[in-house]
């Protein structure tokens, strides 16, 4: 696997990702337990969503003074932009199951963020894996491209057809195994993912939540990792479009939480993306859809659903 971008790049993101996760954190410990409002939510997302534009813009600094053509670093930034919308996009889907989480657990506001965090963390080093398993994967085979395809049209089939159902966690297998392994104790022992209960040492109702929520994002990077490998095999772009949506996640959920009924058609919009990259994936040598286009679609798609379920929001 080989990356267009120059060494000292991947250091600067490293120390980047590290220095943003330490930041987070020591503020998550200085605000202590508290529930996140939508303006906090929306400053976060604002912060998060700017810095990676301003990683995409040095991507594409780093590109021209590195090949010296000004359109091949047109053509990079364009796939970290577009595989940063993929997954943000996709991202919106997570965060609804988390809800469903959060909501079947009863788990207080001010306990979320902990959650979510430490969610973020495992997410970073399980995709980094899988990132690098399915490059090497892409470029000792190529026929996974087709897999990858495949696989993504299946799933947005599936994902159109399940759209606008109700979804419950009482029939969920991970959650019922869970159970059986684990004794669960009745109520929450504030942030704590074990408590002490008749003498023995239990779960919290909290562990059983970041398991599940671990397990829905192996689910997710499983359909997103994929469609970015649609748009570039440069892991570079796969690994970095990946992280910086992940890393605004937090914000993205708090924000969305609040507004969840009003994109309650996105499903749809999410289930022509992924239709539209395993076609593109599918395509890959009878024709190589331009990224510009592929940008174009992705955006265009969302637009038109979040706008769709705004409209049908408001008159239902």
């Amino acid at each position: 696997m080989e990356s267009i971008a120059p060494l000292w790049l991947w250091v600067v993101f490293v120390v980047f990702v590290v220095a943003a996760l330490f930041v987070d954190f020591v503020v998550l410990k200085k605000q202590g337990s508290h529930a996140v409002g939508v303006r906090e939510a929306l400053n976060w997302s604002l912060i998060w969503v700017g810095l990676s534009f301003v990683f995409n813009a040095l991507f594409w600094w780093a590109v021209k003074d590195t090949t010296g053509s000004s359109a091949l670093a047109n053509e990079k930034s364009l796939e970290f932009l577009t595989g940063y919308l993929i997954e943000k996009s996709l991202a919106v889907d997570n965060i609804f199951v988390f809800l469903l989480i959060f909501t079947y657990f009863a788990v207080p506001a001010e306990f979320q963020k902990r959650v979510l965090m430490i969610g973020i963390v495992g997410a970073i080093v399980l995709r980094t894996v899988m990132i690098l398993v399915g490059g090497w994967l892409i470029s000792e085979f190529h026929w996974v491209l087709y897999v990858f395809g495949a696989f993504l049209v299946l799933t947005g089939i599936k994902m159109w057809w399940a759209a606008g159902k109700e979804s419950s966690l009482d029939d969920n297998p991970a959650l019922k195994l869970l159970r059986r392994v684990l004794p669960v104790s009745k109520g929450f022992d504030g942030e704590k993912f074990f408590t002490i209960e008749n003498g023995k040492r239990i779960a919290t109702p909290l562990f059983m939540v970041i398991c599940l929520v671990g397990l829905t994002d192996v689910i997710f990077a499983v359909d997103s990792i994929p469609a970015i490998f649609a748009i570039t095999q440069d892991p570079f772009i796969v690994l970095t479009s990946n992280v910086f949506a992940i890393l605004g996640l937090r914000a993205m959920f708090f924000l969305l939480q609040a507004a969840a009924g009003r994109f309650h058609l996105l499903n749809y919009g999410l289930a022509v993306i992924l239709v539209f990259i395993g076609g593109k994936m599918l395509l890959i040598d009878v024709y190589k859809i331009p990224v510009a286009v592929s940008l174009g679609v992705v955006f265009s798609v969302l637009a038109i659903t979040m706008l769709w379920s705004s409209r049908t929001a408001r008159h239902a």
